[in-house]
């Protein structure tokens, strides 16, 4: 079975830009959920929209894999479902290693989508000799020693941290060390890695800060429009007790027409320069 260590991705060769990249995943998930379904076809708009993209944009990204649709009749789903896997290096197996076997990385070993993905978890690690040998998700977890031969022995090339803060720089550290060339990184840290180690990381508190801010701006957006009504509101009732007490003569229906008479009672012909 082929492993990734020998296998790269063809889309940096085919120069498909990281945005791209990045989209091509969304693409994947909404072409399997049709698949599944057994529809043959999808159009650029149907597919843009259970994408959570616009459609030019999916016309644009399907350009650079060479596949523009068929006028009138879409794009052939089990065929995209191939070529997105094929440029995302997902037709071979890929195997993965979990270091810090804690809550979230026990909840990353038991999530099913790895296997259906093109990815296979050859080992659980973590730096706790009480945890070695225990089993989670059938996976006997191995202790930190036997890192770099757990990933010799399995030609691994992506590795998964999960392990606090402070341990994640030194992990990451042995993981390149040992050959491992991509990271996804659940450790609430900046990592530092040479030329040539890609990282992705997932930091959920930074989403749930992001979310917060938007939160916030639609709160203080309701506020101020709130404060705008009662603006306007309170300068029209001004606005209304102002001429109903100016002066006006009852019936005139001149605003200071008395301010404005001359001294007999009548409108003087030529107003004061």
């Amino acid at each position: 079975m082929a492993t990734g260590r020998n296998h790269r991705p063809a889309t940096r060769s085919r120069g498909i830009p990281e945005a791209t990249v990045a989209r091509l995943p969304l693409y994947l998930r909404a072409l399997t959920a049709l698949s599944e379904r057994s529809v043959p076809t999808v159009s650029s708009e149907e597919l843009a929209a259970a994408a959570g993209v616009n459609s030019a944009k999916l016309r644009k990204d399907f350009s650079y894999l060479g596949s523009y649709g068929t006028r009138g009749v879409g794009y052939d789903v089990e065929y995209l479902v191939y070529q997105i896997s094929r440029e995302l290096g997902l037709t071979q197996d890929w195997p993965v290693v979990i270091v810090g076997i804690g809550n979230l990385g026990a909840a990353l070993a038991n999530y099913g989508g790895f296997a259906s993905r093109g990815f296979r978890v050859a080992a659980l690690i973590d730096a706790d000799p009480a945890m070695a040998g225990k089993p989670v998700a059938g996976i006997p977890v191995q202790h930190t020693d036997e890192l770099e031969k757990i990933i010799s022995d399995n030609g691994v090339s992506i590795g998964v941290i999960a392990t606090p803060a402070g341990a994640a720089q030194q992990v990451c550290e042995r993981l390149v060390a040992a050959g491992v060339t991509s990271i996804l990184n659940f450790a609430p840290t900046v990592l530092s890695v040479p030329d040539g180690v890609d990282v992705r990381k997932v930091d959920l508190s930074i989403e749930l800060q992001i979310l917060a801010f938007h939160e916030q701006r639609k709160a203080g957006e309701e506020a101020e429009a709130e404060t705008g009504a009662a603006a306007v509101a309170e300068a029209a009732a001004a606005s209304v007790a102002a001429a109903a007490g100016d002066g006006a003569l009852p019936g005139s229906g001149t605003p200071g027409a008395e301010a404005r008479k001359g001294p007999d009672g009548d409108m003087p012909a030529v107003m004061p320069a």
